[in-house]
């Protein structure tokens, strides 16, 4: 009866939660005591409830016994298997109250909203570094232990998490599920999906704290920051020049290394930058992408138009 009542006698001595039922009241305390009495056969691991590792024994057995019935995906987990369905709806019930925007699930609304507080609760107990993903933060403790448990069984890379293997795997399978909407172009991944279509959409979520720009990718946000905080985090391990992104690094590193991974397609020469290859590319092909807005000259480099117009229409 307390179901439709709605009554719950049951109430947590440490945290003051209700329960309507003295089992379910039980499972709760473990949370506070950290009691796992429950034992996986196979590999060892405590749990905390029989549901838990009733569950946790799918891993093992590969049980999926929830179908998807619009494109028969199947999943080991019953939430796993309910945010999945929102896809196929379409159905966005959580709600941004900062920005409006919609999310198909509440993680997704959780690790959006940190980036309107910059909240970064997760803490490495090694280096210090801060996330405000706890994903990213458990994916960066490995690193310490340097344990990467996920082989891909086609090449024998391994990897730190699950989901990287997975993206990874599609690589070898050529599998591209998700479809722009607004275009023919497909990808791998999600992630790379909903980046492309702002393309489309031309939305802009990620503002700077320091000026009015807007950006498509918080990837591109930090970068851009930099230029106003003056961070240079990439170090140069042969000298002692900074850098503000990866890519940067990459480039200068190979002047010391003398790399050059970019080959011409038509002859024999290589270079240490992709831009300046194919500025040399142009030279077999004959390109002229530069085009004069004076007269009809064209130009394969954008400096020999620049060099142009300061001469003849200055």
């Amino acid at each position: 009866m307390m179901i439709h009542t709605g009554e719950k006698p049951f109430t947590c001595s440490q945290c003051g939660k209700s329960f309507s039922q003295s089992g379910n009241l039980k499972n709760h305390m473990r949370i506070h005591t950290g009691e796992k009495p429950f034992t996986c056969s196979q590999c060892g691991t405590s749990l905390a409830n029989k549901d838990t590792l009733k569950n946790h024994m799918r891993i093992h057995t590969g049980e999926k016994p929830f179908t998807c019935s619009q494109c028969g995906k199947s999943f080991s987990l019953s939430g796993n298997f309910n945010n999945h369905m929102l896809i196929h709806t379409g159905e966005k019930t959580h709600k941004c109250d900062q920005c409006c925007k919609t999310f198909l699930m509440l993680s997704g609304l959780k690790k959006h909203l940190t980036v309107h507080a910059k909240e970064k609760p997760y803490s490495c107990s090694v280096c210090g570094k801060s996330y405000s993903c706890k994903y990213n933060f458990k994916k960066h403790e490995k690193i310490h232990t340097s344990v990467k448990e996920y082989m891909c069984f086609e090449c024998e890379r391994t990897f730190f998490t699950s989901r990287e293997l997975k993206r990874h795997e599609s690589i070898h399978t050529g599998e591209k599920p998700y479809k722009c909407s607004h275009c023919d172009k497909k990808f791998r991944l999600l992630s790379q999906l909903k980046i492309h279509e702002r393309i489309h959409t031309g939305e802009k979520p990620y503002k700077c704290s320091h000026c009015d720009k807007r950006f498509i990718t918080l990837g591109e946000l930090r970068r851009h920051e930099r230029f106003h905080t003056g961070e240079k985090p990439y170090k140069c391990s042969h000298c002692d020049k900074r850098f503000v992104t990866l890519g940067e690094l990459k480039k200068h590193e190979r002047i010391h290394t003398g790399e050059k991974p970019y080959k011409c397609s038509h002859c024999d020469k290589a270079f240490r930058v992709l831009e300046v290859l194919k500025s040399h590319e142009r030279i077999h092909t004959g390109e002229k992408p530069y085009k004069c807005s004076d007269c009809d000259m064209r130009f394969s480099r954008s400096g020999n138009l620049r060099k142009h117009e300061r001469r003849t229409h200055v």
